[in-house]
């Protein structure tokens, strides 16, 4: 390692030495996860090799590797933390309901939400997924068990946020509310290491990531801001943006942490009928935790995420953050959905490879 770069558990050790009367757990913690993740970077660059093996498929679906993937990611955060004395119980994107960490083994006093490998079918093509958690606060109870009732927090109450994500490097992000920072997993000496402190999202941008392919099913206030945007130079924003989309929400969110840009997933009209398509606890919370601690925003598109309380442990929200500015644009068009152009239905109805511009 580098003369000078810090370590995970040294930087967890000297975050809770900054609060005097801590008992330790909470570093633990983090350290227990962050190893969790660890084991998963290697299950998850062997592929097909470990898609093939290991944990059964769910019932009634095709098999296909980031399925098989996605129980092992699952089973290893449970087997790795459910014993360590720091969680009251664990939720994951993964589990009907909650998992209350076993009598054979010491509660804790918080609780972990998690999603054991966001975009996991990118495995399958071999494209960046990650792992994504959320750590709350368990309600004392007179009888100590844990129920389903105590994940109902906003995400304000939340004390710790992060995602591993399993890229060319193994990168783990994290808050405590004290700003975001990055670490690398560096192999030779098996540790995560500071590379990225105090990470900050730039409040303008001339990116988007948003899935083109949905837009017929967009409320007009986000088909308003996009087009705007396709519109460049010649249109109402008077520059050009640029458009992605990777479908895995841990590296669209690095790459708007270390680039700036706007993440999209809106609510749509598709059925069934539901508010959005992220889930909140493990999901939504989370990330606009880290993107609000580097000095951006996030919102359902009318209200900020991290207010919203949460009705079940599988709650799903829309979810738009990223550059401050531009997501407040997308607010502000929320709460005016009449205004603006009547917009051709498809991105490329007025100009295409097919079809000129207009004189």
């Amino acid at each position: 390692m580098p003369e000078g770069l810090k370590t995970l558990t040294r930087y967890t050790i000297e975050e809770e030495h900054r609060h005097p009367g801590s008992s330790g757990e909470f570093s633990a913690l983090v350290n227990v996860v962050a190893t969790a993740t660890k084991i998963i970077a290697n299950q998850v660059t062997r592929g097909a090799i470990v898609g093939s093996l290991g944990a059964a498929e769910p019932d009634n679906l095709p098999p296909t590797v980031h399925r098989k993937l996605d129980a092992i990611a699952n089973d290893i955060m449970v087997a790795e933390t459910q014993w360590t004395g720091h969680l009251a119980a664990l939720l994951s994107e993964q589990m009907s309901t909650i998992h209350p960490v076993p009598d054979a083994h010491r509660r804790g006093k918080y609780l972990l939400a998690f999603d054991p490998l966001d975009g996991s079918s990118n495995i399958d093509v071999n494209l960046p997924v990650g792992t994504i958690f959320s750590v709350l606060r368990s309600p004392e109870r007179d009888n100590g068990a844990p129920a389903a009732e105590d994940y109902l927090q906003p995400g304000v109450r939340q004390v710790c946020a992060g995602f591993t994500l399993y890229g060319p490097a193994t990168m783990l992000v994290i808050t405590t509310g004290r700003g975001v920072d990055g670490f690398t997993l560096d192999r030779e000496i098996g540790a995560f290491v500071l590379t990225h402190p105090r990470m900050r999202i730039p409040e303008d941008t001339s990116g988007f990531a948003i899935n083109a392919a949905n837009e017929r099913f967009w409320e007009r206030p986000v088909r308003r801001y996009v087009h705007e945007c396709l519109d460049g130079v010649e249109g109402p924003r008077g520059r050009d943006f640029n458009m992605r989309w990777v479908a895995s929400l841990v590296a669209d969110t690095f790459h708007i942490l270390t680039r700036g840009g706007v993440y999209l997933y809106p609510h749509d009209t598709r059925p069934p009928a539901r508010p959005g398509r992220v889930s909140l606890l493990y999901g939504a919370n989370p990330i606009a935790f880290i993107v609000e601690q580097a000095g951006g925003w996030a919102t359902t598109g009318g209200e900020r995420v991290l207010e919203v309380p949460p009705e079940q442990v599988h709650h799903q929200v829309p979810l738009i953050f990223g550059s401050r500015n531009e997501v407040e644009r997308i607010e502000r068009y929320h709460s005016e959905p009449d205004e603006g152009h009547i917009f051709d239905s498809s991105l490329f109805g007025t100009r295409s490879l097919f079809r000129p511009a207009p004189h």
